[in-house]
C-alpha cells in the first residue's frame, strides 16, 4: 500500500473519534493492554512525561518537548489529533515519522489488528510506543486523547504526571461536573509518581489532592508559585502565559527527580518551541498585511483567551469561524467579539455542525457575518474584504485549523 492508502485504510477499519466522535471511544485499558502484550510491551522500555488537561495540554507537551532536546535527550512527542497529516502525531526530536514506517508497522501488524479491533487512537499510541522503542529515546512526551483514567496513553507508569487545568469539555464521557472530569483526569497519577496541577480550583483541588494523597503523589499547583522571571517563548497566546507556569513548575519537578535541565535549555526550548517540534495552530501568525492568525481552541474554556486577546484589538477584524456539533457552540459564541465581522463555515468532517445552524445561533446572540459551506470560500472573502491593516482570523475547531493550513501550504 502506498502511505495514503495505509491512512484511508486505517480510517475505514478503526473508529477514529475525529471522524464519527463518541462512537469510537472505547474506555478501559483491556484492548491496548492486549496490543501491548502482542507487540512485547514497548511502553515498559520507555522513560516518559503524561501530560492530560482539557485545553493547554498540547501546547505544554510540545514546551516541555523542545526543552529536553535542548537539554540533548533524544525526545519522542506523542500528540492529537494531527491537523494536515497523520505523522504529525509521532516525532522524536521534532521529525515527524517516517511515512515507510507507519506503512509497514500496518502491513505487519494487520493479522493482529483484526484480530483485537483497536480504536483509530489505540492504534496510533501502540505505533507511537514501538516506534519510540525503535529509535531508541532518552526520554518521550506522552499527550493524553480524552480524559486520562480509561484512555489509551495510560498503560504507562510516568516519570511525572501533568495536569494543565480542567473544564467542560466531552462530558458525554467524562460526567458533566468539574469533579467528575478532575477525576478522570486524575486517573494518571500513579502510585508514587509526582505530579503536577496548573490549575485547580475549589471544585477541582480537593479531588486531585485526595487523588495524589490516596496513591502517595507529591502534588504541585503551579498557580502557587510565584516564578520571578517567566522567560520568553515562542507562543505568543496570552492564554500560553498558564501553560509557561504549569511547564516551569514541571521542569523543576523533573529535577527533582535526577534529570538535568539546565536554565539554557528552558530558554532555548521555550524561544524556539515551534521550530524545534513542529508545534503550529497555536495563536499562529501566517501573514501581516493583513495581520492572519489562527488557532485551534475549540471549547468554551479554550476559547474565552482567545476571543478576549481578539477583543482587545484595535484593527478591524474578520473572523472565519466553524466548530463541531458536540462542543458548546452556544456559550463559544456568547464569548466571541461582536464588532467582528464574521465568515461562518463548517470544518471538512462529518461531526461538522452545519454552517447555516451556527450562522442562525451567532446571529441570535448579535453577531453578524455571513454563511459559507466551504472554508475555501470563507477564507477568500474574508482576504478580499479585509485591508493590510485588519487582522483576518480562522479558528473554531481543531480540523477547520488543518483544513486552512492545508490551503496555506497549498497556495
Amino acid at each position: 500500500m502506498t502511505y495514503q492508502q495505509t491512512i484511508d485504510y486505517l480510517y475505514a477499519l478503526t473508529p477514529a473519534f475525529e471522524r464519527i466522535g463518541a462512537a469510537a471511544y472505547k474506555p478501559g485499558l483491556g484492548n491496548m493492554l492486549r496490543l501491548m502484550d502482542a507487540l512485547g510491551n514497548p511502553h515498559k522500555t520507555l522513560r516518559c512525561l503524561h501530560v492530560a488537561g482539557t485545553n493547554g495540554k498540547g501546547s505544554t507537551a510540545h514546551m516541555l518537548a523542545a526543552i529536553l532536546q535542548a537539554q540533548g535527550c533524544k525526545t519522542g512527542l506523542y500528540t492529537s489529533p494531527h491537523l494536515v497529516d497523520f505523522a504529525e502525531r509521532i516525532r522524536v526530536d521534532g521529525k515527524e515519522v517516517e511515512h515507510d514506517y507507519i506503512v509497514d508497522f500496518v502491513e505487519r501488524y494487520d493479522d493482529l489488528i483484526h484480530a483485537v479491533r483497536p480504536s483509530f487512537f489505540e492504534l496510533a499510541t501502540a505505533m507511537a510506543f514501538c516506534y519510540f522503542r525503535d529509535m531508541q529515546t532518552d526520554i518521550c512526551v506522552i499527550e493524553v486523547g480524552l480524559g486520562g483514567r480509561l484512555d489509551s496513553t495510560n498503560v504507562i507508569t510516568p516519570l511525572l504526571s501533568v495536569i494543565t487545568n480542567i473544564g467542560f469539555d466531552h462530558t458525554a464521557q467524562l460526567g458533566n461536573t468539574l469533579e467528575s472530569i478532575a477525576r478522570e483526569k486524575a486517573g494518571i497519577i500513579k502510585q508514587g509518581i509526582p505530579v503536577v496541577i496548573g490549575e485547580a480550583d475549589r471544585h477541582t483541588r480537593p479531588v486531585f489532592e485526595a487523588v495524589a494523597s490516596e496513591r502517595h503523589s507529591l502534588i504541585t499547583f503551579a498557580q502557587d508559585i510565584d516564578y520571578d522571571v517567566i522567560p520568553p517563548c515562542q507562543l505568543t497566546g496570552d492564554y500560553q502565559r498558564k501553560n509557561l507556569r504549569t511547564v516551569l513548575c514541571a521542569v523543576d519537578a523533573l529535577r527533582r527527580e535526577g534529570i538535568d535541565i539546565e536554565p539554557r535549555a528552558v530558554a532555548e526550548g521555550l524561544l524556539h518551541v515551534c521550530d524545534m517540534t513542529g508545534l503550529r495552530g497555536r495563536w499562529q501568525i501566517l501573514g501581516t498585511e493583513p495581520l492572519i492568525i489562527c488557532d485551534t481552541g475549540h471549547n468554551a474554556h479554550g476559547l474565552k483567551y482567545v476571543a478576549r486577546q481578539l477583543g482587545a484589538m484595535p484593527q478591524n477584524k474578520h473572523i472565519v469561524f466553524g466548530m463541531v456539533a458536540d462542543k458548546d457552540y452556544h456559550e463559544v459564541l456568547r464569548l466571541m467579539p461582536p464588532d467582528a465581522r464574521y465568515y461562518f463555515t463548517q470544518p471538512d468532517s462529518p461531526r461538522a455542525l452545519k454552517a447555516a445552524k451556527l450562522t442562525a445561533e451567532a446571529q441570535s446572540v448579535g453577531l453578524k457575518g455571513q454563511c459559507y459551506e466551504k472554508l475555501a470560500d470563507a477564507l477568500t472573502d474574508a482576504l478580499n474584504n479585509a485591508d493590510k491593516r485588519d487582522v483576518v482570523f480562522v479558528g473554531g475547531s481543531n480540523y477547520l485549523v488543518g483544513e486552512f493550513l492545508a490551503i496555506n501550504k497549498l497556495s
